[in-house]
């Protein structure tokens, strides 16, 4: 009797499902240890493929931490997208629902995104910046085209110090509730609101 009868075959992956499997592998890696204690080859023995056709998809380990950044801050600005016509307020609390709902759910991409600042790599760090300069324009927009703020209001130089330095509260609450999950969804909603609102305010 053959030895894999009875098993379900294998199947092969698409280039598609191939990339976010490792990116998948990456994010937990990183999200556990800094950057240069991650190891190509751990990668690509996790995911059960050869160093070879890891490298098909990412030439460099660095081109490899990038895409994993980039995965999560894609993720993060389709799941906060601001709602046309209606009022930041009303979305506030829906939109930190939804993000603190992937927090949760991707917690290792989360954390591997936040290492990115930390990693020695100046390239990896600049694709880590760009994408929090997204964030900051999306929030920006979204309180430009709400008739409560305005773009006079959101054009003064200290409404965007604030949204950055919001953006920068809200990753170290986030980081600390995964670590110490003690707190509800709806506790750290509702700080992560007013904070954000005391700040513009």
């Amino acid at each position: 009797m053959p030895a894999n009868q009875g098993e379900p075959a294998r199947r092969r992956l698409s280039t598609g499902e191939r990339r976010e499997q490792l990116l998948s592998v990456g994010a937990k890696l990183f999200s556990e240890s800094p950057y240069d204690d991650v190891w190509i080859e751990r990668v690509a023995e996790i995911a059960g493929v050869s160093r070879g056709l890891l490298y098909h998809y990412f030439p460099t380990k660095r081109d490899f931490f990038a895409a994993v950044v980039e995965r999560e801050s894609d993720r993060m600005l389709r799941m906060t997208a601001a709602v046309p016509g209606v009022p930041v307020r009303e979305q506030l609390t829906a939109g930190l629902d939804t993000y603190l709902g992937y927090v949760r759910a991707h917690a290792h991409g989360f954390r591997a995104f936040h290492r990115a600042d930390a990693a020695g790599d100046q390239a990896v760090r600049r694709v880590y910046q760009r994408a929090l300069d997204s964030q900051e324009r999306q929030i920006l927009a979204a309180l430009a085209a709400d008739p409560e703020f305005g773009p006079a209001v959101v054009g003064a130089p200290r409404v965007r110090l604030a949204v950055r330095g919001w953006l920068a509260f809200t990753t170290a609450v986030c980081l600390e509730w995964l670590r110490e999950g003690e707190s509800s969804r709806e506790e750290v909603r509702d700080l992560c609101a007013r904070a954000l609102l005391g700040v513009i305010g």
